[in-house]
């Protein structure tokens, strides 16, 4: 059965990536399968660690991975490398003192201990003063509820993290507060401010990029794309002599890595190079979550038979979070490119048959398997190839990034 782990980021104050929680689910063929924390953790491990590679979901950032209380008992995060190893104690552990002593001697070790969800009880004190980070459900409680919180864990050495931060709002005001780690998707969302005015080159780009995915483009534009920006060449070369391809001999001209690469991939490569260029002053994880959309999106036509062109679904996820990276809202930019039909009805209303692709993605990154599971019933796809699509999304986005 196939293992469904997806990963929700975690930031630090200036919004760059600190590492990821990795969400989980047993296959989809049985939404609901019963099982408890135990196999849980164990599944994400094994598929993590073991089946897939870490770097390939984390991109060489920490894992924060939850554990139960058998689990600490048992010293099974010992198992795993502590530099890249979050243990994250669930709210329902109870402090005692064989769990005391199996963080102890993690802590000691120097594993970083998370307490996720939590509520502050003097029982909990064992297990505060061995943690490094508390997290606290930024909607589970009111503000001001959460401010006494704070204000009791001021004297530990413990860093807050703020969990379900979904506005910008409530990121400032966490950040106001004392935290210093933000999960959420509030970077996900336009800051959008009344009179604002797009720059004349980020239209621009935003037209080029939406050119660039027109079925009759033709290959000798791409070319003079290239040719014309030294920057561009340069990325070029260390896109296609990256990790996602594994060559084993080097490529150093430009002629030959458009050859190797082919029309679809110069596409891609230059829609993405724009991308970057446009989201210069955004959050990196936000321009990679619009590729792993972009990707995911064209591997469901491409490989899942569906009858949309890929082109298409891939030019749909990547303009998913433009109104995030333009910080204007969805239907005026929608009114300045050049985009099909249904595009646009997916983006501004959330409606026609692309809509469902785009739902799909989102509800798969935010490890909504619920909705997973209706959007690929509605789609008609086979649920256990779902797993590999978002892992080649990540790893191709991630290679990307890098370069």
């Amino acid at each position: 059965m196939e293992t469904y782990v997806a990963r929700q980021p975690i930031f630090n104050k200036r919004k760059n990536i600190y590492g990821y929680e990795l969400l989980f689910r047993e296959g989809m063929s049985n939404l609901f399968p019963g099982i408890d924390g135990d196999t849980a953790t164990s599944r994400v491990l094994s598929s993590s660690f073991l089946l897939i590679g870490m770097e390939k979901i984390t991109g060489r950032r920490r894992a924060f991975i939850n554990f139960t209380q058998d689990l600490l008992v048992n010293r099974v995060p010992l198992m795993f490398p502590r530099e890249r190893t979050v243990v994250e104690i669930l709210e329902d552990v109870e402090p005692e003192q064989d769990v005391i002593n199996a963080c102890r001697e993690m802590a000691e070790r120097g594993y970083c201990l998370a307490l996720d969800d939590f509520f502050f009880r003097p029982e909990y004190m064992p297990l505060i003063s061995l943690a490094k980070i508390v997290k606290i459900d930024f909607r589970s409680m009111p503000l001001e509820a959460i401010s006494e919180l704070v204000k009791k864990l001021s004297h530990n050495d413990v860093s807050l993290l703020a969990e379900k931060v979904e506005t910008h709002e409530e990121f400032q005001k966490a950040l106001e507060m004392g935290f210093v780690y933000f999960q959420g998707y509030f970077f996900s969302k336009p800051q959008v401010l009344k009179g604002k005015d797009i720059p004349t080159f980020k239209i621009t780009l935003m037209q080029i990029m939406a050119e660039l995915n027109r079925e009759d483009f033709r290959f000798q534009e791409l070319e003079k794309f290239i040719s014309r920006d030294v920057g561009i060449s340069y990325k070029l070369l260390r896109y296609i002599n990256s990790a996602y391809f594994s060559r084993v001999q080097d490529i150093s001209s430009i002629k030959q890595a458009t050859v190797l690469l082919g029309e679809r991939e110069l596409r891609h490569f230059l829609s993405l190079t724009a991308m970057t260029k446009l989201a210069s002053d955004k959050p990196d994880e936000l321009v990679r979550a619009s590729i792993i959309r972009a990707k995911f999106c064209e591997l469901m036509a491409r490989k899942g038979g569906s009858t949309v062109k890929p082109s298409a679904l891939f030019t749909l996820g990547l303009f998913s979070l433009i109104d995030a990276i333009m910080d204007d809202p969805m239907e005026n930019l929608m009114k300045k490119l050049p985009l099909s039909e249904g595009i646009n009805n997916a983006l501004v209303y959330g409606r026609g048959e692309l809509s469902h692709y785009l739902k799909l993605v989102v509800c798969y990154e935010k490890g909504d398997w619920e909705g997973v599971a209706e959007m690929a019933g509605i789609l008609g796809f086979v649920q256990e190839d779902l797993p590999l699509y978002y892992m080649e999304s990540v790893y191709w986005a991630d290679s990307f990034m890098v370069i």
